[in-house]
């Protein structure tokens, strides 16, 4: 059996490493400080002029690495107030944030179409066992505004927004922040599919209202049920209105 040749002295086992600017460095090492919890949301960051002291760098160098900081959501300014404090992140922004990076990875309707199949349901079953008469109200809140739309736009409107509440009634954090991007890169076909499809509408109402009463009932497997058929839906709208699913996202 031939043998795997020896890595002679000259030839190297590592890349050599990237230099990262010294902003990134301090925001590397505040970020690790917040998600270690040593920095709580609501504390407050020492002071611009403190922050350089303790890196050892200048105050332009500290001011970069701010800006990274609160462009993320992780720092920012209470309303009047000039110094930093710790903040956490809200649903909408992380979102909005993790729907660009999806955008810019190219991801085609059947990659998000699978990603829902895959989430929506269990979302809505959770929902079934947890969530409360409020939240059931909002849905039917939603459903009450995609019946009443006079455009598309307005009726997608109203479909995202039944998404998010159904994950916010899950109680499931993860399936929350999981859900909203999905949902919001799907809404420019989902429209498009409306537009085109013209029981696309009625059969979206018919669904949510037995998923709603799914809920009301605390029934997690009818919930699901109605919800992968649902999600199947979509797809079956998209190829009657002949959307293509392998196009990207960004296209719509």
């Amino acid at each position: 059996m031939p043998r795997t040749p020896r890595r002679s002295a000259n030839d190297s086992l590592f890349e050599p490493l990237v230099p990262q600017p010294a902003y990134g460095r301090v925001a590397a090492a505040i970020e690790q400080k917040i998600l270690k919890r040593t920095l709580q949301p609501g504390d407050l960051l020492p002071t611009e002029t403190e922050l350089a002291r303790q890196f050892d760098v200048n105050r332009s160098t500290v001011r970069e690495a701010v800006r990274r900081l609160e462009s993320a959501g992780l720092v920012g300014r209470g309303s009047g107030s000039k110094r930093l404090r710790v903040t956490r992140p809200g649903h909408a922004e992380t979102a909005s944030r993790v729907s660009r990076a999806l955008e810019l990875d190219d991801v085609t309707f059947i990659e998000l179409w699978e990603a829902m199949l895959a989430v929506a349901p269990r979302t809505a079953a959770l929902a079934a066992a947890h969530g409360r008469p409020e939240d059931r109200e909002r849905l039917e809140q939603c459903i009450a505004a995609v019946e009443s739309a006079r455009g598309s736009e307005a009726a997608v409107a109203g479909v995202v927004e039944f998404f998010g509440t159904l994950a916010l009634a899950s109680g499931n954090r993860v399936l929350m922040l999981a859900m909203q991007p999905v949902t919001r890169l799907l809404a420019p076909s989902l429209r498009r599919m409306i537009d085109r499809v013209p029981q696309g509408r009625s059969r979206i109402l018919v669904a949510q209202r037995c998923i709603v009463e799914a809920l009301r009932k605390s029934d997690p497997s009818e919930a699901e049920s109605w919800m992968t058929r649902h999600v199947q839906d979509f797809r079956r709208g998209y190829e009657i209105a002949g959307i293509a699913l392998d196009t990207r996202a960004a296209e719509a």
